[in-house]
């Protein structure tokens, strides 16, 4: 009899909880719901996570366009090079945080400039940095990006902190240890000049 009352109790609660737990849609979903779907990985993420993607594709997008105009004002074949890579690791990255806001339905930012973001520079900068060349674009070219990578670690900390979507997390992670790396490699590059 015993035996009879776990089977029927067990079920009820079972259902009871799960009903509880549809209601509260700030949860995480759990491995039962097919974590491995997209549908269910999209409801792993939060306003943070929303927040993060729709910041850092305007400061990739402006990160790269200043290391294109380092391909013809460098002096340095160093920071050329920098310049290369920082585009090739940012582009993918748009790519990526862009199709995370298709699939979360969140709007994709249009547009580059957003002033008051962490190390985002204003038009006047970007200006006077492609009016510079040689060893004069080389100075202000890691001196702003020292700042703008400074942002993106800032961003990629809060995101790590507060986020909810593990790829997201992750690709955090990845920003602040590569540009922190890349500061150092700047500000030695400075010291050189």
């Amino acid at each position: 009899m015993k035996h009879v009352r776990t089977l029927v109790i067990v079920p009820v609660l079972a259902f009871a909880l799960a009903a509880c737990g549809d209601d509260d849609t700030s949860m995480p979903r759990g491995p039962m719901q097919g974590s491995g779907s997209p549908s269910a990985q999209t409801a792993q993420h939060n306003q943070q996570d929303i927040t993060f993607a729709q910041m850092m594709v305007p400061h990739h997008r402006q990160a790269i366009e200043m290391a294109r105009l380092a391909e013809s004002r460098a002096a340095s074949s160093e920071v050329r090079s920098l310049a290369a890579d920082i585009e090739k690791a940012q582009g993918p990255e748009i790519e990526q945080l862009s199709a995370w806001l298709t699939s979360w339905g969140s709007p994709l930012p249009s547009g580059m400039h957003h002033e008051g973001m962490p190390g985002m520079m204003g038009d006047r900068q970007l200006k006077d940095l492609a009016a510079a060349d040689g060893k004069a674009f080389d100075k202000a070219f890691l001196e702003l990006m020292i700042v703008h990578h400074e942002g993106a670690v800032e961003m990629a900390e809060t995101e790590q902190a507060k986020g909810a979507f593990p790829a997201a997390k992750a690709m955090a992670g990845r920003i602040a240890s590569s540009q922190t790396a890349e500061i150092a490699t700047m500000r030695a590059l400075l010291k050189k000049m």
